[in-house]
């Protein structure tokens, strides 16, 4: 047929005449102007009747180009006069039938030969961009007219079509933007939506749009295709509009279940592998018995994904090389396969060929040659998840429809057999239909559309099938993430540009961030790159050759940087290769040159949108984080925070793994971003860069969360601030970010303010009022300090409502609190100051000077006390500040006393912890307490002792003196030291005086040097030609005074002067000292004693057991020259050059007698001990083991190298205390019990004199009496062993447990 019956344009007309003959696209806003015309006196102007007239010729220019229309032999073609009826009577039109009835290539041209299309577009829509193309040539050569011309089609960045175009083929996405410019599709005088049972996101907007737009076009016409499924909806969805069905031609197919799970508990269950081999060893049984072996033999196998697909590959093969399915060739076909692979499919072949696929080939793709399918009964839903906001990819049963589709592929060329793997029961419980796209997606984009074309409510709109309410809500959750909609649900001007862009809301965004951060350059690569389907192609038999190639490309850090170098190292090529060596080039390199193709195409194409956008390109490279920030504008929600074990913490709690293939992802980073979020086997995250978390805070300002912790003065920057932690979707962005929390709770802030900088005084300023006010605080505080008590300052809450009642509202920090007092005191100087009475909330009578002093003073030294009342704290109770250097001159026991204020309480818990058998003979304890504290004065007697001696007096009972050491009192009962150093700094603090001077042993050495100012310390002196040494020196530190005493010290060939820091110890040193210098300055009697002493070649014989000559004769004259000079107890030490000369010649006479003194004392010593020693060395009788051991000790505490000077007088009694020994060795026998008791109990005596020796030593205090109770020790042997001997002075257990209690207490 030809053009349709309507005469030509030849004769004048009306102006409504032309209006209704005009094109559609024009009728409108031309009718328009014709009836503003007719509102004015003048009527039709020439220009509105030339435009009007315009428009006819342009409806007559395309029926002169009417083409020739001739119908196929197709199922269509019969029911052609029906069809026109039906659309001639109604405005929508619903055409059913399956695959190969026509319905795709026959409608436009039974719309033709209806004579539409003249005067708008016959549209008609597809799926998918390849189905649009292909429809639109096999329409062309049936029409016989060039493609482009009277049919055309336009896909994404592809437009092929004129003026004079009919028919045009597109996408269903294509028709759906051309809503934002042509809201009423004016151009369109017939819609066809083609596989419109797909049920697509976009096919579903389109029927709710037309739905609503119909009724205002009443000259639009809509046909929907669609195979025999569900249809009945599509009519209803229009007004219950007619449905014609048109039959397929196909053949007979038989269905046959074969389950994987047996009911036979005897048969064990398959796994799909094996049930697919079993389906194909069946069909080759069926085919023989039937009699196939001829024509098609192809089998088609659906399964979910690739991985699936190629295990199954690798199965078949494997069992071919065992000799099964021998003539038959294994192809694999799914979308992401590279063209030239997916065409093998169509490829003649002999032989049979199994095609493994996935549900691409149930209706998008028809692959011939098939007889058999084997379905499992399962395929990959995208299924998007709200609450996850994730697209998942799970693999589930697929519905009855599916399952009917995939058994219509093998009953096309000749009768087929389809083989389920699953039970016909199973077939019957699945859903009679695949829930359709919307409601199984993310619509933000079609809520961003509808926003921008003001469809009204989403909920409001005629969906085929409403979408879930949750899955509305989850899309604008999204469109707020981006920025296109405000908390109201409100398009946003940010979202209208949104709008604009013809892609994925997130990619629009990022390309409008792109812009702001001079990065759209490489912007356009990558959202064009995200579009498409990856052109890097990995084939499962060369899979480490391609990751090879495609290594050159990668970014350690950047899955996103990957696509941008592919794209520069392309363009390179393009420019610098012919065509045909470029697609060698990538399919040597494993690259779709196709879809580098349909990439470089996108990526125009969107360059033009961006510039029409008034976006600009940058010239110069991006940097790293400028891109990646504008990427992350639109991936906020993709987000995640590494865990552990390479898992990632995303947005709203989900977890995640980075994709294996991702090659940024191999040193996994602490933060990433990922272009999408897939959940397969687990959730994947891919298309991932590294990120740094704070560059989302400013892109996501309407979704962080700032949450303010610890709110706390600055005492610096006089403010109150607080932590702050920012998170997106839970993720922490910002944590412990300072703030200013006035800026953000200015109430709260302002009683912060108060609080802590007046109240608590952290306020740094030089306002008069702060100093007065402190001052005041200080001294009530340290009342309550004294008294132990808080009960005499006022509690906080009265200083701060003193403050809050004169301090404005809006004062929070310390520069706008000084702006306003300045002003203010101007005119009320005090208003800020504080009174006495105003802080006392009692009187403190009890606190008085006497009972709480704040200096100790002892033997001329005043030491400071503070006091705090602080339990539980380090300082608590009373302090004592002390200098490092005199840290040895505390006065231990003086200090266990404390201060009067505190004395009675600590004497009663030093009571109360006595054993209750020792206690009760002190009832009531306040009363003895009371009583011992009127008779005691404080002292450098131990407390415990000082008690326990007048208690004893009073009442006859004596206290053991260990119990006092026993009992464990608190804290603020045992003084604190303060350990400062010179200038007053804190070095330590502590209540264990030992401890500390260990701990500070070279500091109280150092800072005892540093009293000297310079002249009197000397060293390697053998004439006294130094300074006086005077008796000490004393200097004032941390208001404390500092006593140091200087000490003549023995250096073996030399003397020298030192500081020390106790009496005692520079009397010890300096008596060493003195003996040294005397025996420089005498050298001739040093001779002559070293070579002509008498006896002294004896003596030597006698002593080499013991120690060396030298160290026998420096023994020997060292402690004769000391006798012979300090032969009066209380006469005065020289310390001057002159006294020492006078002192030296008054006594150098006396050194020669002295000497042979002590040799005659010696030999006498040593001769007694030589047998001895040999006795006790040689042959031992075991049973008085014991007694030998105790033996051998007492002659090593009484010889040793330096035991001449040590024992001093008592050297004259070591015969006698050796024949004691001899004669306890001879009556050990006798009785053994008894000898060990008395070894026992001088043995202990010994350790505890060792013990107070070792812990004096150190501090210089080892005094005269400790020496001689050492001796007496001695005497008591005698007096235990060899009583007939006698002692030098009465001795026994009593005498020596007297002198050792007045040792210990002195």
């Amino acid at each position: 047929m030809s053009q349709p019956d309507q005469p030509p344009f030849t004769k004048p007309m009306s102006p409504q005449e032309l209006l209704d003959a005009c094109l559609l696209k024009d009728r409108h806003p031309l009718k328009r102007r014709w009836q503003a015309a007719r509102k004015k006196a003048g009527g039709v102007d020439e220009r509105l009747l030339q435009a009007l007239q315009a428009s006819v010729a342009q409806v007559e220019k395309r029926r002169a180009v009417w083409p020739k229309i001739d119908y196929p032999d197709l199922p269509v073609s019969d029911q052609r006069e029906a069809i026109q009826k039906a659309l001639a009577d109604n405005q929508v039109l619903v055409v059913a039938g399956e695959t190969g009835s026509g319905k795709t290539t026959q409608l436009p041209k039974i719309c033709l030969e209806m004579g539409l299309g003249a005067q708008g577009l016959i549209g008609h829509t597809q799926p998918r961009r390849l189905a649009a193309r292909s429809v639109a040539q096999r329409l062309a050569e049936e029409l016989q007219v060039p493609l482009g011309q009277q049919v055309g089609y336009q896909v994404r960045f592809q437009d092929q079509q004129t003026d004079t175009t009919l028919v045009k083929l597109m996408t269903d996405g294509i028709l759906l933007a051309e809503t934002q410019k042509d809201p009423f599709l004016n151009r369109y005088q017939v819609i066809i939506i083609d596989e419109a049972h797909e049920r697509s996101l976009n096919i579903d907007f389109l029927l709710g749009y037309l739905k609503r737009l119909l009724p205002k076009r009443p000259d639009l016409k809509l046909v929907i295709t669609s195979a025999t499924i569900d249809v009945e909806r599509f009519s209803q969805h229009f007004s219950n509009c007619p449905i014609i069905e048109v039959s397929g031609r196909t053949y007979p197919v038989e269905t046959l279940y074969r389950p994987l799970l047996s009911e036979d508990p005897d048969t064990e269950d398959l796994t799909q592998q094996e049930g697919i081999l079993e389906a194909l060893e069946e069909i080759q049984t069926l085919e023989r018995q039937k009699g196939w072996l001829h024509g098609p033999r192809d089998v088609l196998v659906f399964l979910p994904g690739e991985r699936e697909i190629r295990e199954v590959a690798h199965l078949i093969r494997r069992q071919q090389g065992s000799g099964r399915f021998r003539d038959t060739e294994v192809l694999p076909l799914y979308a992401r396969l590279p063209a030239s692979e997916q065409q093998r499919v169509f490829q003649t072949h002999s032989g049979r060929r199994v095609v493994l696929t996935t549900n691409v080939a149930e209706t998008s793709l028809t692959v011939p040659g098939i007889r058999y399918v084997i379905d499992p009964g399962t395929a990959r839903i995208s299924r998007y998840s709200y609450r996850a906001g994730v697209q998942r990819l799970p693999i589930e049963p697929v519905s009855q429809a599916s399952a009917n589709q995939r058994a219509g592929r093998c009953g096309r060329i000749a009768e087929g057999l389809c083989i389920r793997l699953y039970s016909e029961e199973d077939f019957v419980s699945r859903p009679e239909f695949t829930e359709p796209e919307i409601r199984r997606t993310n619509l933000a984009a079609v809520i961003l559309q509808m926003l921008s074309l003001r469809l009204g409510a989403v909920e409001d709109f005629p969906f085929v099938e409403p979408p879930d309410s949750r899955f509305i809500k989850d899309g604008f959750r999204l469109l707020f993430e981006l920025g296109a909609v405000n908390a109201k649900n409100q398009l946003t001007g940010l979202g209208r540009k949104l709008a604009r862009l013809p892609v994925d809301p997130r990619l629009a965004r990022m390309l409008l961030e792109a812009d702001q951060r001079s990065c759209l350059q490489e912007m356009l690569v990558i959202t064009s790159a995200l579009n498409l389907q990856d052109p890097r192609e990995r084939p499962a038999d060369h899979q480490q050759a391609a990751d090879q190639a495609h290594a050159q490309w990668k970014d350690p850090d950047s899955d996103f940087l990957a696509l941008v170098n592919l794209w520069n190292f392309y363009e390179e090529k393009r420019q610098e290769v012919s065509g045909n060596q470029l697609r060698k080039d990538c399919k040597k390199l494993f690259l779709s040159y196709m879809r580098m193709r349909e990439w470089r195409d996108t990526h125009r194409q969107l360059k033009l949108l961006a510039k029409e956008l008034g976006l600009k390109e940058n010239t110069e490279p991006a940097s790293y984080a400028a891109l990646h920030q504008a990427l992350l504008s639109g991936l906020l929600s993709n987000m995640g925070m590494l865990q552990e074990n390479k898992e990632y913490l995303g947005a709203r709690n989900r977890k995640f793994f980075i994709h294996p293939g991702s090659k940024a992802g191999k040193k996994t980073p602490k933060w990433i971003m990922a272009a999408e979020l897939v959940e397969t086997t687990r959730l994947f995250a891919r298309m991932i860069a590294k990120i740094d978390p704070r560059w989302a805070e400013p892109l996501a300002e309407h979704l962080v969360k700032c949450s303010h912790s610890d709110p706390h003065w600055e005492k610096k920057a006089a403010r109150v601030a607080a932590l702050e932690k920012v998170t997106l979707f839970g993720l922490p962005l910002v944590t412990g970010r300072k703030v200013d929390f006035g800026k953000i709770q200015p109430v709260e802030a302002r009683e912060l303010f108060i609080r802590s900088a007046l109240v608590e005084g952290q306020y740094q300023t030089r306002a008069p009022f702060m100093a007065h006010n402190q001052a005041l605080l200080n001294a009530v505080q340290t009342l309550e300090d004294k008294a132990r008590k808080k009960d005499i300052l006022v509690d906080d809450q009265v200083l701060y409502d003193f403050y809050d009642s004169r301090i404005p509202e809006d004062i929070n920090k310390g520069a706008s609190f000084e702006s306003w007092r300045k002003q203010a005191e101007q005119e009320q100087p005090n208003l800020l100051f504080l009174t006495r009475e105003a802080l006392l909330a009692r009187t403190a009578d009890e606190v008085t000077a006497e009972a709480y002093p704040d200096t100790l003073r002892w033997e001329g030294v005043e030491w400071q006390l503070s006091y705090h009342f602080a339990p539980g704290e380090a300082d608590d109770g009373v302090s004592i500040t002390v200098p490092v250097a005199m840290l040895g001159q505390l006065p231990e026991g003086r200090l266990e006393w404390l201060v009067p204020g505190l004395l009675e309480e600590k004497c009663l818990a030093l009571m109360r912890g006595l054993p209750k058998a020792v206690r009760k003979n002190f009832v009531p304890l306040p009363d003895y307490v009371r009583a011992a504290l009127e008779a005691l004065v404080p002292d450098d007697l131990p407390l415990g002792k000082a008690l326990g001696l007048f208690l004893y007096k009073i009442t006859g009972n004596r206290i053991d003196e260990a119990l006092w050491q026993q009992v464990d009192l608190p804290d603020h009962l045992r003084m604190n030291f303060k350990v400062v150093d010179a200038q007053g700094k804190p070095l330590g603090q502590g209540r264990d005086l030992a401890a500390l001077q260990k701990r500070f042993a070279r500091q109280m050495e150092a800072g005892t040097q540093a009293l000297d100012a310079g002249d009197l310390q000397v060293t390697g002196r053998t004439d006294w030609d130094f300074a006086d040494l005077p008796e000490r020196l004393e200097q004032v530190q941390a208001g404390v005074k500092l006593q140091a005493f200087p000490a003549l010290v023995d250096e073996g060939q030399s003397v020298g002067v030192t500081l020390v820091d106790s009496q005692e110890k520079a009397r010890m040193a300096t008596e060493k000292g003195l003996v040294r210098l005397a025996r420089l300055s005498l050298p001739q009697k040093e001779k002559y004693l070293q070579s002509q002493l008498p006896g002294l070649k004896n003596l030597q014989l006698l002593y080499a057991k013991i120690g060396s000559r030298q160290q026998l004769v420096d023994d020997l004259l060292d402690t004769a020259l000391r006798e012979a000079l300090f032969q009066g107890k209380d006469a005065p030490w020289p310390r001057t050059a002159a006294d020492f000369s006078a002192w030296l010649k008054n006594h150098e006479a006396d050194w020669v007698p002295k000497a042979t003194e002590k040799v005659q004392q010696v030999e006498a010593a040593l001769k007694a001990q030589v047998p001895l020693a040999a006795q006790l060395k040689g042959k031992m009788n075991l049973a008085l083991a014991l007694t030998f051991k105790d033996a051998q000790r007492q002659l090593a505490r009484l010889f040793y190298p330096g035991f001449i000077w040590d024992s001093g007088h008592w050297l004259q009694h070591y015969p006698r205390y050796l024949k004691a020994l001899e004669l306890r060795l001879e009556k050990a026998a006798r009785d053994r019990l008894r000898d060990q008791r008395n070894a026992d109990e001088v043995e202990a005596w010994w350790q505890a004199w060792e013990a107070r020796y070792q812990q004096l030593l150190p501090k210089g205090e080892v005094s005269r009496e400790l020496m001689d109770f050492r001796w007496l020790l001695e005497e008591y042997r005698v007096s235990l062993y060899a009583q007939q001997l006698g002692t030098s002075e009465s001795i026994s257990a009593k005498r020596l447990k007297t002198y050792w209690s007045q040792l210990v207490t002195d």
